[in-house]
């Protein structure tokens, strides 16, 4: 290396190091790199300074080089906000400017959400060096806020955008109208209605320079600053056609003998309609993309503003961010909840829509959880926050879904690399079209009688050089990488924000597209398709005995015990409205069961052993209680002195829209099995009450992923339903992980999605939804394919031999500006989409109830 070469210096952090030892060892480590200069790494900061010669060096081999030694380089990551982009071509710049930065690792840009997030190793990159390379192509960044902050920064951004497109249609319109009138003035009836001065080219000249340098002069700013970095976009071929049309027109207007075809070839309509339809579609795409995030804005709005909370004995209004842990925290009728919270005093109903996507009130009472942004409907109640800031469910669900937003499904690859080198491709094929019909086609093929749709021009005027032009000014134009930008992402941000409102979180792009090909549903059992706590299913009793004396005696026998079967049955008993008295004595008797006393009675309950050994005859109760264990259940048999007095059976039960959800999934040609770690018989008998064929008992949990993994090789694609919890390895194994009834505790899950609710139905809702989005996707992608490959062609004239017809540069114009506004409108349709159950609760008016769940 000369001295003559510049340095280049990072500061990277490094954790694990714990000695002096540590140190020297990552030192030598960086200074055996080739191009490395120096090196000073110090303990107590953490970090690594290195000064290096960016030719011979690169960050990304320094942290390898630490990560080998047992050391790490941990990375940051900022999510921006990026306001200007206009289609994939942008995307691609920003991606490719900013990953050249040194020390960024990924960088994932999202047209619609108009977002950045990049991850990176701080000292080598920072946030600012970041901002600055996207602002200097020409593009607006700043970090994204989040909450209210975020709601009233991104409305204001968006009014902006219209407001600035729509000054400039109010300019370019009126005059293009002009323009056009005095282009056409000598067809039709024109000449009726049309001045003269109108068709004059100086007059022409006049109005379309206004058009071209005030609402035309975004597309040659944000053109030149690409440019300066090596970089194109759409603004390109904008630039391109309006600045080809108006120069050339220019020319012949005030030098027509320059030979670029003269007076006949002064194309000022083509400048100004051009600018005007893009302008139109900069306008509609500013008006419609905006919608496709709605879900997630309308949760934001949503958030409470203020709280009341009890300070020093006495009720206060504070802000809602300013609650703290622990605040007990007044709600009224009618109040939005500030934070999540358990409810410490009073009783309401509360309508959880905003969150889980349910229209039916759900009651709460003391131990009752609540959560942040639903809304109080009837009584007053107190509770004590235990979640506040980002840390509440909403928080949580908003971060989520952004994230989800942000993230780029793999269906977008193709799309991305066409667009990558679409604008390049496009320019030099506008090249050959000129060259092609200026040296060959115009002489072979070129008829006088020929016109251009929607043109004023003869062609017999407008000369070999003006024809040649048009068709490359056409071929520019009409290309459109838009369609293909927009395609997959706005598609993904319509079916995240769907799903979020109907309480179904997908935690990125890919999730949703691989949950469109599933064609195999694995659930877990205990606690997704049972309700995860035994129940009392079954009182059977002997003559004597009725069936509230046999209950209410098991349930006082059981009152003492902590036993999970005892528990049931007392839980049981209380929800009949039981009276439940002490028992004077009480003794359990391990392995068969227990004994109470209560008023001089002895009350036996266990099993067939404790019977036995007491000498109680139980009769036809043997093939009762085996009838009852063949259904899964666990049968417990009752003695009151000394007489069989009957059977109390315990289950697990099921989930109560468990049944229709998997037959739901079945007519969706999904194969549905159940996995767990119960006995054969149980796993057995549940499955047959749900319709599930496929049964996978006796399952250890860490042998679930094994299983999982036994039906891919089949050529399955799986999805793993469970409790997010004891299921992991098998969710992580699976194509998709689906975590259920994760309640406030979104963040805290593993799996690919989340269901707020605890209600099975929302499997089929995720997939249905994922369904939706990927054949949306699909159908953008395909329209923006087919438009693109049938349009440029026929731009370029391939028909014209044939037809004697031609594209004219603003019809062009106008078919480019609807190609990318109807990939959003198509995407817009999703917001009419609804997943089958909910649809069929809405067209026959029955809403599932909703109990609160018992306070733990």
């Amino acid at each position: 290396m000369t001295g003559n070469e510049k340095l280049a210096h990072v500061s990277l952090p490094v954790e694990g190091m714990t000695c002096a030892a540590c140190v020297a060892k990552v030192e030598k480590v960086l200074k055996n790199l080739s191009g490395v200069q120096e090196v000073q790494v110090n303990l107590l900061s953490g970090k690594a300074s290195v000064a290096y010669a960016s030719d011979q060096a690169a960050v990304p081999q320094m942290v390898k080089a630490i990560q080998e030694i047992g050391y790490e380089v941990p990375e940051e990551e900022i999510l921006l906000t990026v306001r200007g982009m206009t289609c994939a071509a942008c995307v691609a710049k920003v991606e490719k400017a900013v990953k050249g930065l040194p020390g960024v690792t990924s960088v994932v840009v999202n047209l619609p959400a108009e977002s950045a997030k990049v991850r990176f190793y701080p000292g080598a990159a920072d946030k600012t060096k970041i901002k600055k390379e996207i602002n200097a192509l020409g593009y607006e960044a700043s970090e994204k806020l989040s909450g209210q902050e975020a709601l009233d920064k991104e409305k204001e951004a968006r009014h902006r955008e219209l407001k600035y497109q729509a000054r400039n249609m109010w300019i370019a319109w009126p005059l293009a109208l002009l323009v056009m009138a005095g282009m056409f003035r000598d067809m039709w009836i024109l000449p009726y209605f049309v001045p003269k001065f109108l068709g004059n080219v100086y007059v022409l000249w006049a109005l379309t320079t206004p058009i071209a340098f005030i609402p035309g002069w975004q597309f040659f700013k944000h053109s030149w600053n690409g440019l300066k970095r090596g970089a194109t976009d759409m603004n390109l071929l904008y630039a391109t056609g309006i600045g080809a049309a108006y120069i050339i027109a220019t020319i012949n207007t005030f030098w027509p003998n320059a030979g670029f075809g003269g007076r006949g070839a002064t194309f000022f309509e083509s400048a100004a309609l051009l600018t005007a339809f893009i302008v139109l579609g900069r306008y509609l795409e500013a008006l419609t993309r905006g919608r496709t995030s709605e879900a997630i804005r309308k949760l934001m709005s949503l958030q409470a503003k203020t709280a009341r909370v009890i300070r020093n004995g006495e009720e206060v209004e504070i802000a809602a961010d300013e609650v703290e842990i622990g605040d007990i925290v007044v709600v009224r009728p009618g109040e939005s909840i500030p934070v999540d919270g358990e409810v410490t005093e009073g009783y309401s109903a509360v309508d959880e829509a905003m969150i889980t996507g349910e229209s039916m009130p759900v009651e709460k009472r003391p131990g009752s959880q609540v959560t942040g942004a639903t809304i109080n409907k009837t009584g007053s109640f107190k509770f004590k926050a235990t979640r506040v800031g980002s840390e509440t469910a909403l928080a949580q669900i908003i971060k989520m879904v952004e994230d989800a937003q942000a993230s780029k499904a793999p269906i977008q690859k193709l799309a991305d690399f066409v667009a990558g080198h679409f604008i390049a491709g496009v320019h030099v094929l506008a090249l050959i079209v000129f060259f092609f019909w200026f040296f060959i086609g115009y002489a072979s093929f070129f008829s006088p009688t020929s016109q251009f749709i929607l043109s004023p021009y003869s062609l017999a005027q407008v000369g070999v050089f003006g024809f040649a032009l048009l068709l490359s000014v056409t071929t520019l134009i009409i290309s459109c990488p838009c369609a293909l930008g927009l395609a997959t992402p706005s598609a993904i941000m319509a079916g995240t924000g769907k799903g979020a409102e109907n309480g179904i979180l997908f935690k990125g792009a890919d999730a949703v597209e691989a949950s469109s090909k599933l064609n195999a549903v694995v659930f877990d059992k205990t606690g997704t398709l049972t309700k995860g706590e035994p129940s009392v299913t079954d009182v059977y009793v002997t003559s004597g005995f009725t069936r509230n004396n046999v209950l209410r005696l098991a349930a006082m026998a059981e009152k003492r015990s902590e036993h999970p079967l005892g528990e049931a049955i007392v839980r049981g008993a209380k929800e009949e409205s039981l009276e439940l008295e002490d028992t004077t004595e009480f003794e359990a008797i391990p392995g068969h069961g227990i004994q109470a006393a209560y008023q001089n009675q002895i009350i036996l309950l266990g099993n067939r052993r404790l019977m036995q050994q007491q000498n109680i005859d139980i009769g036809d109760l043997s093939a009762k209680m085996e009838q009852l264990e063949n259904e899964g259940k666990t049968a417990m048999l009752m003695a009151v002195d000394g007489k069989a007095a009957g059977i109390i059976a315990v289950a697990d039960t099921l989930k109560e829209n468990a049944k229709v959800a998997v037959e739901r999934l079945q007519k969706m040609g999904v194969q549905v099995a159940m996995i767990t770690g119960d006995n054969r018989r149980t796993a057995e008998a549940i499955a047959k009450q749900v319709g599930i064929k496929t049964v996978m008992a006796e399952v250890l949990p860490q042998d679930k992923a094994a299983e999982v993994k036994k039906l891919q090789e089949k050529g399955l694609k799986v999805a793993m339903v469970g409790d997010g919890i004891n299921d992991a390895p098998a969710l992580a194994q699976a194509e998709v992980g689906i975590a259920i009834g994760s309640g406030t505790d979104v963040a805290k899950e593993t799996g690919d999605i989340i269901l707020i609710k605890d209600d099975i139905r929302d499997v089929v809702g995720a997939l249905e939804i994922g369904r939706a989005t990927m054949r949306k996707i699909k159908q953008n992608l395909i329209w923006a394919f087919v438009y693109n490959v049938t349009g440029i062609p026929l731009a370029a004239g391939i028909l014209y031999p044939i037809t004697g017809l031609l594209v004219s540069p603003e019809l062009a114009s106008f078919f480019m500006a609807l190609s990318s506004v109807s990939v959003t409108m198509n995407t817009l349709l999703l917001k009419r989409f609804r997943p089958y159950f909910r649809k069929e609760q809405e067209q026959s008016g029955v809403r599932p109830l909703h109990r609160p769940q018992p306070a733990r």
